[in-house]
């Protein structure tokens, strides 16, 4: 790893959400109580924040049930299930039933660290590679920081374990490890770390880890043309900067472009376009404030970042992110689905091009609502804690 240091002038203590709660970055712990080749460099214009409507048009059934944290779930060829729990396991869901898989890796279960997403490879049938994120204590020094692995299952055991990347250093520390998985079209692999609530050190340095999307092939190993391949002062693996905790990361299926959104502080969810190389800018420029109401920063927008195509105030706490591409709901196709943690319901945002023009909450009071994908089915699944995962259905 090569080293420089930006420095930041930044004057305030280190302070840092949980997913919807306070959290202060000398407690040590936040509880959860809360490439694209062409790719569009054209500036956006950053929207005011929208009032949420509601809707009672959807309501949902119980596919799954009895789950802790569910953090995140795939879909197998055969239809069946896929789900983390953040505790530790994955669990197997077919025909009614639930089966444990065996060999999962050791989580560092802290705060809002565990095991968090799973996704398969594009390639998966032909393959048999999936991908998991995961808080690890492996390595020098106490606590944890999140991994990436890639393994096949074979029967109900996890074999071929393959640790792809590790962030550095561990840190007691237990918020902000972000962290989900996307692959784009040319089956390059993301995925994203938050900055492990170290927001004066972690997010503007490219010589550390924590704040960052990173890209790298499918078997672990650095694409040539990341962007910061070859400086002395880089780690290769990165691809964007400037990020606070991304819980939600997407393939954008009409631009090709890979898409977060992350946990602000008070005030300040973002969606942002991922670039290539870009920084977008977290803690020198936030649309957010400190939990006491406190500044901190005046600045929402400078040249050199990148900014947001959207931001929630206030913030919902967004985790699990879909692009509806499935005609079962025609008035959802073509739009993005996040859940929140915070306000506990599915958030519906219609899309126009890169701009939001309208958000609903959808399933209001559901609970916690963790992730949300779409099945090869054309339904809607939503990963609640508590509970456990319900099919989004159509009021008659």
């Amino acid at each position: 790893m090569k080293k420089t240091l930006i420095v930041l002038s930044l004057s305030l203590g280190l302070i840092s959400c949980g997913e919807n709660g306070k959290t202060n970055d000398t407690t040590g712990i936040g509880e959860n109580t809360e490439s694209v080749n062409d790719q569009d460099n054209s500036p956006t214009q950053v929207p005011e924040p929208i009032e949420a409507e509601s809707s009672d048009t959807y309501s949902y059934e119980m596919v799954v049930e009895d789950l802790d944290i569910p953090w995140g779930f795939t879909f197998l060829p055969d239809g069946s299930m896929l789900i983390t729990e953040k505790k530790g396991e994955i669990i197997h869901f077919k025909d009614g039933n639930k089966t444990q898989i065996q060999g999962v890796p050791q989580v560092y279960n802290r705060g809002q660290g565990g095991l968090l997403d799973i996704v398969l490879h594009p390639e998966y049938e032909s393959n048999g590679w999936l991908y998991i994120t995961y808080a690890s204590s492996e390595g020098e020094g106490e606590g944890g920081n999140t991994a990436l692995m890639r393994a096949k299952l074979q029967g109900n055991q996890l074999t071929s374990k393959e640790v792809l990347y590790k962030a550095t250093p561990n840190t007691t520390k237990g918020q902000h490890f972000g962290s989900r998985i996307a692959f784009d079209k040319e089956g390059y692999l993301y995925f994203s770390i938050g900055e492990r609530g170290a927001r004066d050190v972690n997010p503007q340095d490219l010589t550390r880890d924590n704040g960052k999307v990173y890209r790298l092939n499918d078997d672990g190993s650095i694409p040539s043309d990341n962007p910061f391949v070859g400086e002395e002062n880089a780690v290769d693996a990165i691809y964007s900067y400037g990020h606070r905790n991304p819980q939600g990361m997407i393939l954008n299926p009409e631009t090709g472009e890979i898409w977060v959104h992350e946990h602000g502080p008070q005030g300040g969810d973002e969606i942002n376009v991922v670039k290539k190389g870009a920084n977008y800018g977290w803690p020198v420029v936030t649309y957010g404030e400190n939990y006491d109401g406190s500044t901190i920063t005046d600045e929402t927008s400078r040249p050199e970042f990148e900014d947001p195509i959207f931001y929630w105030v206030p913030s919902i706490a967004p985790s699990g992110f879909a692009y509806v591409t499935s005609d079962n709901y025609p008035d959802l196709k073509g739009d993005l689905l996040v859940g929140s943690l915070k306000f506990q319901y599915l958030e519906h945002l219609e899309l126009n091009g890169k701009k939001i023009s309208k958000r609903v909450k959808l399933l209001e009071d559901i609970g916690r609502v963790r992730d949300v994908r779409q099945g090869p089915d054309g339904n809607i699944y939503v990963a609640v804690e508590g509970k456990g995962i319900a099919k989004l259905t159509i009021k008659e």
